[in-house]
């Protein structure tokens, strides 16, 4: 392993440990999402609930159960200065374990759009934030949405990919 894959590997773990221990507090929380005797989930909240359900959730929260949400949310940005560097290292190790120069170039782009992933989840955050202080959710949603799913698709496909090519025996791996 050369100088530059020692670093990617360090920064890897260093990151996979920040956004493990983040998701068990956020994980932890969770059990505090009600609104009206009702449970609700962040998954819902980012990508399957309809405008109407979602402002009848953030606009029921009582004080503890927006505390809660508020702290999640809050923790969900540690989370993510954990996982996108991680993917972003990933890619990167990959990325040396291959010889196809197409390969290398893909997992290179897919490195860098993770900058692209992290500040769409940002985004993402900043409208649940803005949106539990005043309830009111115009023509953004539909931006909220395809802000969502491209942080999704990124992130997705940049673990996926290099998770594959780190595991998986293959004619572009190179023999060490």
């Amino acid at each position: 392993m050369n100088i530059s894959s020692n670093r990617w590997k360090k920064l890897f773990l260093f990151c996979l440990g920040l956004s493990l221990a983040s998701a068990l507090c956020m994980k932890w929380m969770e059990s505090d999402l009600w609104v009206n005797g009702e449970k609700f989930s962040i998954m819902g909240l980012e990508l399957f609930y309809a405008k109407e359900k979602l402002f009848t959730i953030l606009s029921r929260l009582d004080g503890h159960v927006k505390m809660i949400l508020s702290y999640h949310l809050h923790f969900d940005f540690v989370f993510m200065a954990g996982v996108y560097p991680a993917i972003t290292a990933l890619c990167m190790m990959a990325r040396e374990r291959v010889n196809n120069a197409v390969l290398k170039k893909f997992l290179f782009i897919l490195a860098a759009l993770q900058l692209l992933a992290w500040a769409a989840d940002i985004r993402e955050n900043l409208y649940l934030l803005n949106w539990m202080k005043k309830p009111v959710i115009r023509n953004e949603f539909s931006l909220y949405h395809f802000i969502v799913a491209t942080k999704w698709v990124i992130a997705i496909t940049g673990a996926l990919l290099s998770t594959s090519v780190m595991i998986l025996p293959g004619p572009e791996r190179k023999l060490k």
